[in-house]
């Protein structure tokens, strides 16, 4: 298959890149963009550790085409917080203690990030049905949802 060039805007930030058209938009950025923060979990869009905002709706960045993505507005884990400056989410997640091992903790953050932008005050089944497609084996979930309630005070 043949490569293309393909303009992205990731975290506001424009990119061309030469790739196949088909590739994963999750390998694109973390092979070619560097953007190491969505994970790869299980490859089949049901684990969440991958999920990115594709104009503003969380998508599993293994299951997207990058071609799809030309002219949207991509925002990862990285566009919404760094070591030195953390989004309200991020801190609400360590002060709970919800990040254990850390793998599915930038797609948990990013589907909060999606529903706290368009819900301020969400309710704790909001809070469930928003990270639904997010699957975690060490929190059990209590301390993420904890998490998400604070950051929506922090948010407020």
């Amino acid at each position: 298959m043949q490569t293309q060039v393909i303009r992205l805007n990731v975290n506001n930030k424009e990119y061309e890149v030469n790739v196949i058209p088909l590739k994963p938009l999750l390998n694109v950025l973390r092979d070619d963009l560097g953007l190491i923060g969505a994970k790869e979990g299980c490859g089949k869009g049901e684990c969440g550790s991958c999920t990115v905002l594709l104009n503003g709706k969380p998508v599993t960045s293994c299951l997207v085409p990058v071609i799809q993505c030309e002219g949207k507005e991509i925002i990862t884990i990285e566009g919404i917080g760094d070591e030195d400056n953390l989004h309200p989410i991020q801190e609400a997640f360590v002060e709970e203690g919800a990040v254990q091992c850390g793998f599915c903790i930038p797609g948990m953050i990013i589907s909060s990030y999606a529903l706290l932008t368009k819900n301020k005050n969400p309710d704790e089944e909001e809070i469930k049905e928003a990270i639904s497609g997010n699957l975690c084996r060490c929190t059990g979930y209590t301390k993420i949802i904890k998490a998400v309630k604070k950051a929506a005070e922090k948010m407020r």
